[in-house]
């Protein structure tokens, strides 16, 4: 029996782009190669898609070279069902003019991307296209998962719980910044948070705790988005995470974590630079598997959990976090991840779920979506073109009807 090619997509146009790299490496390494040849697809911070053998070295992305050995550029034909990487191998000689060729085929992709330019929808639109499983979520949950301000716009249609907040946009900040200060203010009380809309892993997010600090955060979020989400804050929440597998109504949720407990917030460096600082960084940030916050509230997050995922329609691995209010007991949703870092694996472990058979149950998800898209009907027949008759700059004519300049 041959092998599954299995395309893991990485990298991109992305703030986190190296955090999607290691998330990657660390997936590409752990896949049962009993089962598949992985296929790494690397997209560069141009935008440039390589392949090779190279690409499965950390050591190769600390000064990455695309013209280094092992190291192939190409790009994905579109044509539906093709699945190929192409190659453009230019011919020798003064008059060569060169030809495509094909370096691999995917059965089946898995991104593994972080932010824009992956994880929002535009790559799983783009696979839709290429008609090429793959084992993320789909188009639209993806771009609401990218999205914090239509995200929480989504939850509160559904009634989930969500803090407070207001949204505003880059141009009216230049505009009038005084007054988008007093229309937050008015709406919240401090402490707030300040998020761009569409970046993760903390980047560009800030705490305020007065008006100044309001101004600083601004500046900084809308130099990262020209949407910029403000939220309620709450005193040194505790924060819980909650990973959901599955597709279509079959769905189960991990294991909780509790994480950052009692550290306040943490940014990007404090996250995934584990030197940054004498008493943060990786090593103080302390992760309990499971959280130890009951087995009711527990069983209460889980559901909530495969709630979401059933009302995003989303498929594979994702993680929902939560905060918990240390005064009121109150939890709130922070935001879905669509595809999280680490594919949260760490929070599959305990349940008897490895990350290699984690990644099995991730291609079944994508060729089951995969299967049930090609139940849908994708033709339609009619007589529409042969009642078009094209005229001139009246335009022309369906069934006596003109087109052009006017109605169907």
């Amino acid at each position: 029996m041959s092998k599954m090619q299995l395309g893991v997509i990485y990298g991109s146009r992305s703030c986190e782009h190296d955090v999607s790299i290691i998330s990657a490496v660390q997936l590409m390494r752990s896949v049962d190669r009993e089962k598949y040849d992985v296929i790494p697809v690397y997209i560069s911070r141009k935008g440039e898609w390589f392949t090779g053998p190279a690409l499965l070295d950390m050591k190769t992305y600390t000064n990455f070279d695309p013209f280094m050995k092992g190291i192939t550029p190409v790009h994905l034909d579109l044509t539906a069902g093709s699945g190929a990487l192409l190659h453009f191998a230019p011919a020798k000689g003064l008059f060569g003019g060169g030809k495509e060729e094909v370096v691999a085929r995917i059965d089946c992709a898995v991104p593994v991307m972080h932010g824009l330019h992956g994880e929002d929808g535009s790559l799983q639109g783009l696979l839709e296209m290429a008609d090429l499983p793959y084992t993320s979520s789909g188009v639209t949950p993806s771009a609401i998962g990218m999205d914090k301000i239509a995200m929480k716009r989504f939850f509160k249609a559904f009634d989930f719980p969500i803090l407070p907040d207001c949204a505003v946009t880059r141009s009216q900040w230049e505009k009038d910044a005084e007054k988008v200060i007093e229309r937050i203010e008015k709406a919240l009380p401090y402490p707030v948070f300040v998020k761009p809309a569409c970046l993760g892993s903390s980047i560009g997010v800030s705490p305020a705790k007065d008006r100044d600090a309001l101004r600083d955060a601004l500046e900084l979020a809308f130099s990262y988005d020209r949407r910029v989400l403000i939220e309620q804050g709450l005193d040194k929440p505790i924060e819980v995470n909650c990973s959901v597998l599955g597709f279509d109504g079959e769905r189960q949720a991990s294991v909780l974590e509790m994480s950052n407990t009692g550290a306040g917030f943490l940014d990007f460096a404090d996250k995934y630079l584990p030197d940054h600082g004498a008493s943060k960084g990786m090593a103080s940030l302390k992760r309990i598997v499971p959280a130890p916050i009951g087995d009711e509230l527990t069983k209460e997050l889980q559901d909530l959990s495969m709630d979401i995922f059933d009302a995003m329609d989303c498929k594979g691995v994702v993680r929902i976090d939560y905060m918990i209010d240390r005064t009121s007991g109150k939890h709130y949703i922070t935001e879905i991840n669509t595809i999280p870092g680490s594919l949260a694996f760490y929070l599959w472990q305990p349940t008897g779920l490895p990350y290699a058979k984690l990644i099995d149950e991730m291609v079944k998800c994508a060729m089951k979506a995969h299967e049930e898209k090609e139940r849908n009907s994708f033709a339609f027949s009619s007589d529409i073109l042969s009642g078009v008759q094209l005229g001139g700059k009246a335009g022309g004519k369906l069934g006596g009807s003109k087109l052009g300049g006017g109605k169907l």
